[in-house]
Parts: structure tokens; sequence; C-alpha cells
């Protein structure tokens, strides 16, 4: 009997599973209006409701318009779900193929910003933020910008759109009205959006901005998984009102002890929100605050009202908090917690970045800042909001190891795309650039090391083996022998006795110099053939420099082409090659003639260097071979860096508040002259391609300082100081005439150029050394016969 009853429950469990299945199936798989209608907002909804027939009336015909107008309804709602994942709008399935034109990216990347919008009827100008104005400022100062719509790539609004809180007093109103107003709108194509902040109170919804994007690309801080556009969207970092617009404050590690025992093990200080979103997370870190090693404190004493809202906790906590200076924990602590606030982005990670103090996320569905291209795993560790009670065993597990690299990577990064709004701008532009299908692709090693993408120029090379600071990671060594390249700007007659003659000679006995290269920037005529030094086998070529207009008539300088040959040795004279670099000079910006040439041309990129080496030398250096083989022999197992002779120095001058140039005997120095150096040839196409426009306007006015200007270069790419090799200090022949060197007020303006340079860097890259290179045996009271370079030791200092 009891058997029986089993069978029979066994029976009926089995029938019911079966209805239950089926019936559910058949219920799931039907496509009612009413099951869509989940799915849509309230308003959505209500319009769907008002367009259901009404069942009041008993008309079989109404019955049908009914039904008519539930399946148009259906079909509606159904097309509204497909599209309703991101703000209700169809630009959420965006990608660059479908929402962004191409055609107007091919042959240069150009951002076009809009001008200003008019004076309102009071005569006041529209709003705009100090944050925004950096960013704009940054645009219109760097080589990105264009002043033409119709050569643009991208464009940004003059509109500021940083914060979309309505709360805010930089809240701007009306932006729908003043997007529509926009000639090249074009519902936001290849438009781009910066934005820090979106919603408001209570919910601080990451997709309200108070207008319809488009198919504008969003460059924006606190972004979600859930709603950027994978491939389209850029997530960017939250930064204060204070932050610089240029490269600011360094990294703050200045040493890399290992093990780096610091006081704190995990640290953090901040606002606690005793109710709404973002709350959980941070009201809950006084559990894992034992006041020894691990400081989590809280207050919150924050808000106009913050009195009424207060908890039994906030005195408590209060009186924890101000014991602590976050500063001193910064630069004191291993880890720094890095919780969400309102929104998942946090002021907070860019310190910890800067401070090296390894940055711990709470901030679950947070898309990191440029996550497509850093690989934050090397520099953050990322915890769980759910789980934070296992956070201090997380960090308690990683090894000492492990901690220093992170550290590292932490200022890496900070220094590379993060100290200033410019690198943050430029960055997001350069990941926007890659997208393009005709752009080279820098691999994530380039991205995640030093010097960084934005200084690794893939235009340059179709190799990383090309750039001179990524040898040594890979293991390989720069190709042999070195072009020298004499700039001629005085122009003596020509003659046996002359130090230019002299140099050309010495030169063509190198065992190393592969050609010679002579750019001729004097007034005087080239000389005739037979007043040059027989070079040999070694390849001789002269490029006459005319005039540059930096303006409205730099272009018609490739018109000033001709071109020279004699029988052997041959003779080229042109106007640079490279010319069109120059493209990128604004009408409105610069408008200058100088019918002297640049003495920036020195360090175009000409197409006769092809090796990684470059000689630079002035006409009357004064060396001879010995010097420089040994000089080429110590570039080579230094080629990131500036090895030559003539060294000089910078300083501090508190009675100026200034920088101050010296070419005095120091114990140190910071700039070796290019009028006798060896560097790598890619840093002459950075020069030309890379740097601002303002330093090389600086040069070109003052006809001046290019050789303190590709230190600062090199100094900034590498962060290492240049290299000095034997002991002489001077290299010019005192017996050539005129010299801008003899000018007194030469020194006057190249310590001007400093720190003009040094503000538009905005810091100084320059770094001191007190190593100086000397070969093997050197002054050693032994054979001369033992020695490889033995006329080093008779030059005088």
């Amino acid at each position: 009997m009891q058997a029986k009853k089993r069978y029979i429950l066994v029976f009926v469990s089995c029938a019911f599973l079966a209805y239950c299945y089926f019936g559910g199936y058949r219920l799931k798989k039907s496509d009612g209006p009413h099951r869509n209608l989940q799915v849509v907002d309230s308003v959505t909804r209500a319009r769907l409701l008002e367009k259901l027939p009404s069942y009041k009336l008993g008309d079989s015909v109404q019955m049908l318009q009914g039904i008519d107008k539930m399946n148009k309804a259906a079909n509606k709602v159904n097309k509204i779900k497909e599209i309703s994942l991101d703000d209700g709008n169809k630009e959420r399935s965006c990608r660059m193929e479908r929402c962004f034109d191409f055609t107007k990216c091919y042959g240069e990347f150009l951002v076009y910003v809009y001008p200003p919008e008019p004076l309102n009827s009071l005569g006041a100008a529209p709003p705009v933020s100090a944050n925004y104005q950096k960013i704009l400022s940054a645009i219109r100062e760097s080589r990105y910008y264009t002043s033409q719509p119709e050569r643009a790539c991208l464009f940004v609004l003059a509109i500021d759109t940083l914060d979309r809180d309505s709360l805010s007093n930089d809240y701007v109103r009306n932006v729908p009205s003043r997007l529509a107003r926009l000639t090249y709108w074009n519902n936001g194509r290849n438009h781009l959006i910066f934005n820090l902040y979106s919603g408001t109170w209570p919910d601080y919804a990451e997709d309200s901005l108070g207008f319809d994007p488009g198919e504008a690309i969003l460059a924006k801080a606190s972004m979600s998984v859930l709603h950027i556009r994978p491939n389209f969207d850029i997530s960017i970092p939250l930064f204060h009102k204070q932050f610089p617009l240029r490269s600011g404050s360094s990294g703050l590690v200045q040493t890399n002890n290992f093990p780096a025992n610091k006081k704190y093990l995990l640290a953090f200080k901040g606002k606690r929100y005793v109710h709404g979103i973002g709350s959980e997370t941070r009201n809950s870190l006084f559990h894992l605050h034992n006041g020894r090693d691990i400081i989590l404190v809280t207050t919150c004493r924050h808000g106009k009202s913050w009195r009424e809202l207060q908890d039994g906790r906030c005195d408590e906590d209060n009186r924890e908090y101000d014991k602590y200076d976050y500063e001193t924990l910064l630069q004191n602590s291993t880890f720094c917690l890095v919780p969400r606030g309102r929104r998942l982005g946090s002021f907070r990670f860019l310190e910890a970045l800067q401070a090296g103090c390894i940055p711990v996320l709470l901030s679950n569905s947070w898309v990191l800042p440029f996550e497509s291209k850093i690989d934050w795993k090397e520099a953050v560790i990322w915890a769980d909001e759910r789980l934070l009670l296992q956070v201090p065993e997380v960090v308690r597990s990683i090894s000492l190891e492990r901690i220093l690299a992170l550290r590292q990577q932490t200022q890496v990064l900070w220094e590379r795309y993060f100290g200033s709004i410019e690198k943050i701008v430029f960055t997001t532009f350069e990941i926007i650039r890659e997208r393009l299908p005709d752009y080279p692709i820098r691999n994530t090693f380039i991205w995640n090391t030093s010097p960084g993408a934005l200084l690794t120029l893939p235009t340059f090379a179709d190799s990383s083996r090309y750039m001179p600071f990524l040898l040594d990671s890979m293991g390989v060594e720069p190709r042999h022998n070195y072009t020298a390249v004499i700039y001629v700007q005085i122009g003596s007659i020509l003659g046996p006795n002359t130090a230019l003659y002299k140099l050309i000679k010495t030169i063509s006995k190198s065992q190393f110099v592969d050609r010679i290269l002579v750019l001729w920037a004097a007034d005087r005529p080239i000389p005739s053939k037979k007043r040059w030094p027989t070079t040999y086998h070694i390849p001789f070529h002269i490029i006459t420099l005319s005039g540059l207009t930096i303006g409205k008539s730099l272009r018609s300088m490739k018109n000033d082409a001709s071109e020279k040959f004699f029988n052997g040795t041959i003779l080229t004279a042109q106007a640079p090659p490279h010319l069109q670099d120059f493209k990128h000079f604004k009408d409105e910006t610069f408008d200058i003639f100088d019918e002297r040439p640049s003495i920036s041309q020195r360090f175009y990129p000409y197409p006769e260097i092809q090796t990684d080496a470059v000689l630079s030398l002035d006409e009357d250096s004064i060396l001879n071979t010995d010097e420089l083989d040994f000089a080429y022999t110590v570039w080579r197992d230094f080629p990131d860096r500036i090895v030559g002779y003539p060294a000089r120095a910078h300083f501090w001058d508190d009675t100026k508040n200034a920088w101050g140039y010296t070419s005095k005997w120091t114990n140190y120095y910071s700039i070796v002259l290019t009028g006798a150096a060896f560097y790598h040839r890619y840093y002459n196409y950075l020069y030309t391609n890379w740097l601002s426009l303002l330093l090389l306007k600086t040069v070109q006015q003052s006809s001046n300082c290019e050789d303190i200007l590709m230190n600062l270069l090199v100094s900034h790419v590498t962060r290492k100081p240049p290299i000095k090799v034997t002991q002489r200090k001077g290299y010019k022949d005192r017996e050539t005439g005129h010299s801008p060197w003899n000018d007194p007020d030469h020194f006057i303006q190249r310590q001007s150029c400093l720190n003009t340079f040094a503000a538009v860097f905005g810091y100084m890259p320059l770094i001191r050394s007190n190593l100086r290179l000397d070969p093997v045996l050197y002054r050693d009271p032994v054979s001369n016969l033992r020695k490889k370079y033995r006329q080093i030791e008779l030059v005088g200092s």
C-alpha cells in the first residue's frame, strides 16, 4: 500500500512538472505587448496604453480596430526594446564603423574647436568652467588644432559639458537648443564630448546628461560597463578644479627602495555618505580600521544639512578623522583604498597614482580610464565591494616584488598619461586616432612602458627596433655607423686652414662615418667644388636652407627648391624635404616672416640621414678623429641619450625666481650642446613633428636656443640626463670671425629661452649629472701604444 502511494505521488509530480515545463514554455514564447511594456520607461508605457483599444464598446468593428492597434503598438515596443539599452537612443549600438565618418580623417588628424558662442541679451559670455577652458586651450595650442572645419577629423564643442549635475554652479542650461544651432553637429557624428559629472541627487544616473549626445564620442569619467559603447566611448579620469593644464607635478616616488617599508599598509581618508547611492561601501569601512597599519577614516561632516542627516557614529568618526593628515597618509601608505563615491570614479584615483600609493579599487563595474590601451592589472588591485572584509588579507598576500613593480608602474602611467589635462586630452585623441583604418597601431608594450604612446610616433618607422628607448628592452643594438650633419651659419671663405675644411677632413678619417651632410644656412654662396676637401669614398651632400615663413607664406618655400650637381662629389641644394610637416602651423596663430633660415632646420629628419646615429656639429667645431670615434662608441651604449663634449648647466635663481643658465665649470651639468654631440635620428623626427609650435616659434624668433630645446626634448622623453665625454670644455675655433656666441645678448637670450621652454613643458625636464666618461687607461702612466684613443690626451680643457 505504501509503495502504491509512492508511485502515485511520483506520477503526479512528473505530470505537474511536465505541465509547468510545456505550459510555461508557451507562456514564455508569447510575444504580447504587455510583456514588452516592462522594458520601456514610464512615458513610453503611458503612450502605448493610450493606444490600447477600449472594450467598453461591444461593436465588433471596434474590437478589430483595437486588435490592429495592439499589434501596431506591440511592433513599436519591440523596436523600442532593441534600442532602450542606453538612454533610449539608437546610438547605444554605435561603433566607429557605424557612427563615424572616416573620410574626414584621411591624411591628417586635425581637431576643430567651435568658436565661442555669442553674448547673450545681457552682454554676458556663456559660462565656461576653468577646467573646460583648460581643455580648449590645450587643443588650440596643439598640433591637432585646425581653424578650418572642412579639414577637421574631430569636432569639439565650445559648450561646457563637463558638469551635467543640474544642482551644480557649473551646469550649463539649454544645451539641446545650443547643439541644434551648430553648423556641423550632424547628430554628433565625428564630435567628441568631454564630461566629468552626470546625473544629480538622488540617483546620479550615469546616462543623464540633459541632452542627447547622438553619435558623438563620449570622453567621460565614471563610466560603467553597462553604459559604455565599446570601441567608441572613452573612459577618462575624474580630476579636480586645480588640476594643471600642462605637465605639473611629477610622480612623488623619489626612490625605489626595496623593500619599501612604509608606516601604513592600507589607508583612506574621505567623505562618508549616511544614505543614498554610494553609501554602502564607505559606511562599512570602519570595520577594517584598526588604528595601526590599516587607517580607514571617514567623516559625515560635509554638506549643508549634515547635522540633520547624521547617524549615531558620526561624532566618533569625525574625531578619528581629524587625527590624520591626508597627504601624510598618501606618502606613508603602501596601498590606498579608492572606494566609489556617489559616482563610480573618485579624485582619490589620480591622487594615489601620483603618490605611488597602489590603488585598491572598490567600485564594481567601473571602466578604468583608457582601459582599452592601459593594462591596469600592472598598477592597481581590484577588490569587490561585496567582499569588503577580505580586502586586508588580499593586500597582505601581495609579495614585496609585486609591490615594487606596481608602485613603479603607477609612476609611469601618471607621468605619461595622467599628469595634466593636456596629457589626458592628447591620450584621448591618440586612442581615437588608432581606430582609423590607415593609422598604425602601437602595441600594448609601448602603451604601458616609458616613454609611452604619446612620445612614440608610429609613423616614424614600421618597427619598434628603430625607437632609441626600446632597444634595450628588445635586446637589440642600434645600426652601425653615423651621419655627420654640419650646420653652417657663418660661411667664411673656405680654405685648407679654415675650421670647416679641417672638420670635414677629420670626419672623413673616422672609421664609423657613413656620410657627411652640410646644411648651408649662410648668406654667402656655396663655395665651388675645388674648394671642398676630398672625402674619398664617403658620400658628401650639401643642402641649402632658405628663409622660413611661419604663417601665410610658409608653403611658398616649396617653390624655392633648386638642385645642383657636380661631377664626383654630389652637392644638392634644395628646400627641406620635410617641409610638409609644417602644415600644422596656423595662419591665425603665427604670421612671422624671416628671410634667414630657421635654425631649427638643422634638426629636420632629412632623408639623407639613413643611420640611427647623428653627429651634430657646428662649422667651427674643433675635434680630432679619436674624439669622434670614442664618443660614437659611448653613444652605442646609450643610444637614447645625447652624448657629446661641450656641457652647460641650469639652476634655479631665487633672486630672480627663474631658471638660470651657465657655462661656468661646475660639479654637474644638465645640457650637452648639439654643436658637437651624438644623438638618435628619431629625435629629429620628434623635434619636427611633435614639439609644440610655441616652442618652435620661440626658436624661430630668436634664431637661438635650438640646442637647449633638443636637450629638453630628449630629457623629457627619457627622464635621463645627457652624457659628457672627455675633459674637453671648449670646442669652438677661436680664430673664426663673427659668431653669434660673441654677442653679449646671446647669453641673456638663452636664459630667457630656458624659462619659456620650461613654461610650455609645464615643468623643467632637464636632469643634472656628475658623470663624465673617458677612455680606458686615460691619463694612466702606461705606454701610449697600449691606449686605443691616443689623441684624446693631447687635447687641453
